[in-house]
């Protein structure tokens, strides 16, 4: 890759300038291989990077098409039991196929109940929960062999490590973590210790990691997957929960963080998580610093989001402050995609909010390696 801007002259008197002959300057940083990558895409083209698509793991073939139309990534959905080696042959032919970019080929590997593949070549891992009790340093060397695991599959990005915080006592009365053992422990340094130990494994496999559900759904009982309104009345901005994924998203290794779909009464009572500026834009990126990718839960399938239209799903994540839109069901893409390119067309603002978005999403790939 090439910047649009070339190197200044040697201090030697005997250099001369660049001419018009001379060859662009190298993007050597992620952040400029990600500027020229971003040149080179058509507006669609840029929009299109914004979304993470899934693709049942029981009808692979129809990743095909999606990688063609140039989406951001792919995520496996569902549960799988085909040989490491299987997948990795289907996920070598999408990047083939992907006309732009490197994908984002993502899966659910936590371990205990939420573990996509299980197949030959995957290690079956023990829950969030048996997995907190174990000492750091193992706990990233075992999550270093997962995400050699994955990688070898094609599979570079984890939605894992859950930075949730669910108090003793409550876990079985929190639907979506507790009630599973998704947890890695009722208080901020357990957890914090565990999930950067996991972050930490699979950034030395090559694999990125999705810290979620942020600002958390530790506090809450239903879940937003099959419930039409979530609400945790608890949690705010300053509360130890926050304070965690700040702590984890922060880290040297650039995880992504993904957002909730519940809505949090002392944050921002008006919206849900994934659709509030104030808990992206306020909270995450500016309380907390992190300038990352954000992506959504399911925007697809979910009953929490079932409400609002299809194309102001992805609308109204961009406009918050968000970067990647993952959606279960991969119909539903072009509306969204339209609707966020009609937005751009008639709001300025909204466009140049989307444009620093792909920058974002492409910086990334850049730091993973997907932009050649």
């Amino acid at each position: 890759m090439t910047s649009a801007t070339t190197t200044s002259g040697a201090s030697s008197t005997s250099a001369s300038a660049p001419t018009s002959e001379s060859a662009p300057a190298e993007a050597t940083t992620p952040e400029q291989q990600a500027t020229a990558a971003l040149e080179a895409l058509d507006e669609r083209a840029r929009v299109a990077q914004l979304f993470l698509v899934g693709v049942p793991l029981d009808d692979l073939a129809s990743g095909d098409a999606l990688a063609e139309d140039g989406v951001g990534g792919l995520f496996l959905a569902g549960r799988s039991e085909a040989p490491a080696t299987e997948l990795a042959e289907t996920t070598q032919r999408w990047q083939a196929l992907a006309p732009g970019p490197e994908l984002w080929i993502a899966a659910d590997q936590e371990g205990g109940a939420v573990q996509t593949l299980k197949g030959p070549g995957f290690t079956r891992l023990p829950s969030a929960t048996d997995q907190g009790a174990l000492p750091p340093a193992e706990l990233s060397a075992q999550a270093g062999r997962m995400g050699a695991e994955l990688a070898a599959a094609g599979v570079n990005l984890n939605l894992a490590p859950v930075a949730d915080i669910v108090p003793a006592g409550t876990e079985g009365g929190n639907e979506p973590v507790g009630a599973f053992g998704r947890q890695y422990g009722s208080t901020a340094p357990e957890v914090t210790a565990s999930a950067g130990a996991v972050v930490d494994g699979l950034a030395g496999a090559g694999v990125t990691a999705t810290i979620k559900h942020f600002p958390g759904l530790g506090r809450v009982q239903g879940n937003t997957d099959t419930r039409a309104s979530v609400i945790d009345r608890v949690t705010t901005a300053d509360d130890e929960q926050v304070a965690a994924f700040g702590t984890l998203a922060r880290s040297a290794e650039h995880p992504f963080v993904m957002a909730s779909s519940a809505t949090y009464a002392r944050i921002d009572p008006d919206h849900q998580a994934a659709f509030s500026s104030i808990v992206l834009t306020d909270v995450l990126r500016g309380q907390l610093g992190f300038d990352g990718v954000i992506v959504t839960d399911d925007v697809g399938n979910a009953a929490a989001v079932r409400d609002v239209d299809v194309g102001e799903r992805a609308v109204r994540f961009l406009g918050a402050g968000g970067t990647v839109v993952l959606t279960v069901d991969p119909a539903v893409v072009p509306r969204m995609v339209d609707a966020v390119l009609a937005r751009s067309a008639a709001d300025p603002a909204f466009a140049a909010t989307v444009q620093a978005a792909a920058l974002t999403a492409l910086t990334a790939k850049a730091r993973a390696g997907l932009l050649g």
